[in-house]
């Protein structure tokens, strides 16, 4: 179903784009390679000189390679289009402090102590921000068993994304449709 329609004329004024692929790679880690454009459907004039109309504002890549624990093992940042040419690219080593942090146990904190503010570039911080949900997607089926297991003896563990969303509670009816051996009944109000 699509947004309803606007009530108003409206004029596009700014475009931002994200894409976030994932790798496996041969030696058993995985890649996730996070791009982030800003685009300006004019000219703008900023500090460092006009930025002219279907030229990036901002062209930013993140990747971080992980282990199948979901941990990061490296990172590597690249600015191709920045604002401030000579100062906003040169902060793509600093990302490299992402190491050692697991995209499941604290990771928003984590990367919010090491890269907010002046330790990072707002826009790479914020890209790093919603990798954990992008590797979990990566992962589904091909490292994270996603299956209900109900006809299967070999699945003794609660399938991964169970109880992490509100139409996937444990006690709702679609975990009740699709997963009936992970349900359990809705507690009664009084």
């Amino acid at each position: 179903m699509p947004l309803s329609p606007s009530t108003t004329r409206r004029a596009l004024k700014h475009t931002r784009a994200i894409t976030i692929e994932a790798f496996a790679r041969d030696d058993g880690l995985w890649d996730l390679d996070a791009h982030i454009t800003d685009m300006k459907t004019r000219d703008i004039k900023l500090a460092s000189g006009i930025r002219p109309i279907g030229s990036a504002l901002h062209d930013l890549t993140l990747r971080i390679t992980i282990d199948t624990g979901l941990t990061i093992v490296d990172a590597e940042a690249v600015s191709d289009a920045v604002p401030y040419p000579g100062f906003c690219n040169t902060i793509g080593p600093d990302y490299k402090k992402l190491i050692g942090l697991n995209l499941l146990k604290q990771f928003r904190q984590g990367v919010k102590e090491r890269m907010s503010g002046i330790h990072g570039c707002t826009h790479l911080t914020e890209l790093a921000q919603i990798l954990p949900t992008a590797a979990v997607q990566a992962f589904a089926g091909e490292v994270i068993d996603t299956r209900d297991g109900a006809s299967s003896s070999e699945q003794a563990k609660q399938p991964f994304q169970l109880d992490r969303c509100h139409a996937l509670r444990l006690d709702g009816p679609a975990v009740a449709q699709y997963y009936p051996r992970w349900a359990i009944k809705p507690s009664s109000a009084n």
